[in-house]
Formats: C-alpha cells, sequence, structure tokens
C-alpha cells in the first residue's frame, strides 16, 4: 500500500485566503487546532490537525465565496465548533443540526471565505 502522505491524486495544499496571516493563522489554530508556523518572512504556513495536509495563509487572494469549491473541514463536535468559530471571530451563516446522521454547517472565517464543518453521528440513523 502506498504511504498516503504520497499518494498520487490526494489533495496535499491549500493556499486559503487571509486579510491578516496572523488573525487567520490563530482562528484555525483556535478552532480546529491546526498547526501555525510563522516562516519569519511574512508568509504563514498551516497544517490540519492530522498533518496530513498543508498550506499557506495567502494575503493576495480573494475570500473564497459562494461560488467555486469549498472546503469542509471534519470536526467532533459540530455545535461546539460552531461555537468557538463564533468566540474567535468567525460567523457561522448555517447553523448545524445535531438531529442528522451527517451534521453540517457552514462558516466565514475571519477573512470572509466561506467554509463547511462536519460531523458524522452514526447514533443519529
Amino acid at each position: 500500500m502506498p504511504d498516503p502522505v504520497m499518494q498520487h491524486g490526494r489533495i496535499c495544499y491549500i493556499e486559503l485566503p487571509a486579510n491578516d496571516v496572523a488573525v487567520s493563522g490563530a482562528f484555525y489554530r483556535t478552532v480546529f487546532g491546526w498547526n501555525i508556523r510563522d516562516r519569519g518572512d511574512g508568509v504563514v504556513l498551516f497544517w490540519d490537525s492530522g498533518n496530513q495536509i498543508q498550506g499557506v495563509f495567502a494575503p493576495e487572494l480573494a475570500a473564497a465565496g459562494i461560488a467555486g469549491p469549498r472546503l469542509t473541514i471534519w470536526v467532533d463536535d459540530a455545535l461546539d465548533r460552531a461555537n468557538r468559530i463564533e468566540r474567535a471571530g468567525g460567523k457561522v451563516v448555517v447553523e448545524p443540526n445535531p438531529t442528522l446522521v451527517h451534521i453540517d454547517g457552514l462558516f466565514r472565517d475571519p477573512a470572509g471565505n466561506l467554509l463547511g464543518i462536519h460531523e458524522y453521528n452514526p447514533e443519529n440513523v
């Protein structure tokens, strides 16, 4: 079996629009536990909480809105994360419905990007 980190076709790098890279880094660290590294030259890098996907906060890109691809982040508790999003400077756009098997929500991060959160709860089957 190939190494999952180096597997052909796997998403491996994301450029996430950010007005203020420090604010975005703090938001994703606080809400989702991402690993954030300030390179010291104005570039702030991130790795998801599983250290599988990496990327950079990109101030030169426009915020990801309704059109185009949407990133969704797997969470352990969608309602808790929705509350953390609000407390950390984001805005919940679609509240997660805890009665569903697939508990999805939408939020805007501090830069205005529209992203999703997803929790799988088989107890709701």
